[in-house]
């Protein structure tokens, strides 16, 4: 079987847009062993919905986006840009931010 190697992805990111959470999203349900079906299941969305958001397409709803996040134990946190948190991520992930 030929799997594709992903590259790394920082276990925290810097979201500029949509295609940056797909990547994140599509990372962690590897890493958890699950097929995309397997975990469009159980988490309750569809298969469809799932690969849109991977892919980093448009058009999802917030509602599944944050269903889909918690579902593969993922939190979406919202701070100003300024906040001591941000400050305190890696440099390179901040570098046109602040």
């Amino acid at each position: 079987m030929n799997q594709t190697v992903l590259p790394a992805l920082p276990a925290v990111q810097l979201v500029r847009e949509l295609a940056d959470v797909g990547r994140q999203v599509r990372a962690h349900r590897k890493q958890q062993g699950l097929r995309i079906d397997d975990a469009a299941a159980l988490i309750s969305v569809s298969v469809d919905l799932l690969s849109r958001l991977e892919n980093g397409a448009g058009g999802i709803r917030t509602d599944k986006l944050l269903s889909v996040l918690d579902g593969l134990g993922l939190a979406l946190v919202i701070a100003p840009k300024d906040h001591a948190l941000l400050q305190r991520l890696p440099s390179g992930l901040l570098a046109d931010v602040v």
